[in-house]
């Protein structure tokens, strides 16, 4: 993981210790920042919440192996007939993305549950028993 972690720093600009600006999904151009997410815990599972405007739900693929949660899908094209000369500006890029986060602890892949609404793709990722905190009493003898 740390040379991961490394890895991606250098690939990144070496941008550790500082806020990167936030590029929107552009193929080829900080695609591994897209989707936005969000990811918080209780004690009993992980929430994320995956920034996604204009994404096809049909496209969305979610899985999860060990750790590590990954997001795809497409944003696709505008329908109709624009001539790519008749855009002025065009800051809304399509095409398929890949996001990957390593989550904290495992989690039970059977009780997943994903969600799409409003463009958020929204999912609850419930921890293993082993991952979950355990209480330990403690004797006073």
């Amino acid at each position: 993981d740390l040379l991961r972690r490394e890895i991606d720093r250098a690939f990144n600009g070496g941008t550790a210790g500082r806020t990167a600006p936030r590029a929107a999904f552009l193929p080829g151009r900080a695609a591994r920042a897209y989707p936005m997410i969000n990811l918080h815990e209780d004690a009993d599972a992980f929430y994320v919440e995956a920034l996604a405007p204009g994404v096809d739900p049909d496209s969305l693929d979610v899985t999860v192996a060990h750790n590590t949660l990954t997001v795809s899908g497409e944003k696709k094209a505008l329908a109709g007939d624009i001539q790519p000369e008749a855009f002025h500006r065009r800051e809304r890029a399509t095409g398929r993305f890949v996001r990957t986060i390593d989550l904290p602890s495992e989690v039970d892949s059977e009780q997943i549950k994903a969600d799409y609404r409003n463009g958020l793709l929204l999912m609850t990722l419930p921890k293993t028993e082993k991952a979950k905190p355990r209480k330990i009493d403690v004797l006073v003898g």
